[in-house]
């Protein structure tokens, strides 16, 4: 995969493209705290069935850096979503099939909900991820409530300190815990790893985690885009859900259906944790061209 930059919005986003230039377009993103090379062998794999494959750095990851010091280091859902469509734009993409998990596939939900015209098929880890801010302060069940622990230890100031003493070393924690069957190894880890030494990955990261409470205020830039987050828009398009049997931190997602008013289809990936494009490559390219089939008819390979 070759690294190119672009300038997109309020970033200049480096991203890593494969496959041959007229094919067609698929544009897949990762979640924290993980990197581009979650799709090493996916993109490898849709590039061989024909696709033009994006796989961009996240805002606060890698060489992705913002254009202004004054903009908000903000990593909202609705700042993902803005980033997503400006790529597009800037790659002069009208139209792609999108996918991710974690905050990547928050930002393709966010595209696919409010911008469906955009979107050819989607394919969501952990299905509707669009978060709802008006009852995050709902508690979950207990077992829930435990998974979530890194989100309130990034609350505090105490939290943000220990992300920036040691980043590698809550990444490499989640890492286990969210997918225990995983074995990675070492250089596997650290090669994503170098992904988090972006300048803006902490006021990223703790800007995510604090807003999805209502803890801190959202850049202005984007409110109109929370603002219609709030409704909780369904989404239309072709559409397979994704979920891992061993996610460590999402206990599934098969009830998040009804928000899905299009062709629909949820898939549980077996002895699979949260990472699902990188345990599971096949099986999430599998998902990925029916989800285009649903949209095309065109037949996978």
């Amino acid at each position: 995969m070759e690294l190119s930059k672009v300038e997109a919005g309020v970033l200049e986003i480096a991203y890593l493209a494969q496959g041959p230039a007229d094919g067609w377009p698929c544009i897949m993103g990762h979640g924290f705290p993980y990197d581009v090379h979650a799709y090493t062998d996916a993109a490898r794999m849709l590039a061989e069935a024909g696709a033009r494959v994006i796989v961009p750095y996240l805002r606060g990851y890698g060489p992705t850096r913002f254009l202004s010091p004054d903009t908000p280091r903000s990593g909202e859902q609705a700042a993902l979503g803005a980033d997503l469509v400006a790529l597009m734009n800037a790659l002069s993409i009208d139209r792609a099939v999108l996918g991710g998990y974690d905050w990547g596939g928050r930002a393709a939900c966010v595209v696919a909900a409010l911008w469906p015209e955009r979107v050819m098929a989607l394919v969501s880890g952990n299905s509707y991820n669009i978060q709802n801010i008006a009852r995050s302060w709902e508690p979950l069940g207990p077992a829930e409530e435990a998974a979530l622990w890194y989100q309130y230890y990034l609350h505090s100031e105490r939290g943000r300190r220990g992300l920036a003493q040691d980043r590698r070393g809550i990444a490499r924690l989640l890492w286990r815990m969210w997918s225990p069957t995983w074995a990675f190894e070492d250089a596997t880890f650290a090669r994503s790893a170098a992904a988090f030494d972006n300048p803006d990955f902490v006021d990223v990261v703790i800007h995510s985690y604090r807003h999805r409470f209502g803890l801190v205020p959202g850049d202005p830039a984007v409110a109109h885009i929370e603002t219609r987050l709030v409704a909780q828009p369904p989404i239309a398009v072709p559409t397979i859900s994704v979920d891992g049997d061993a996610d460590g931190v999402n206990v599934g997602t098969a009830h998040h259906a009804a928000k899905f008013t299009g062709p629909h289809e949820h898939r549980i990936f077996a002895d699979t944790g949260h990472n699902m494009p990188h345990e599971r490559p096949r099986d999430w390219v599998r998902a990925v061209l029916d989800a285009r089939k649903m949209a095309t008819g065109v037949l996978r390979p």
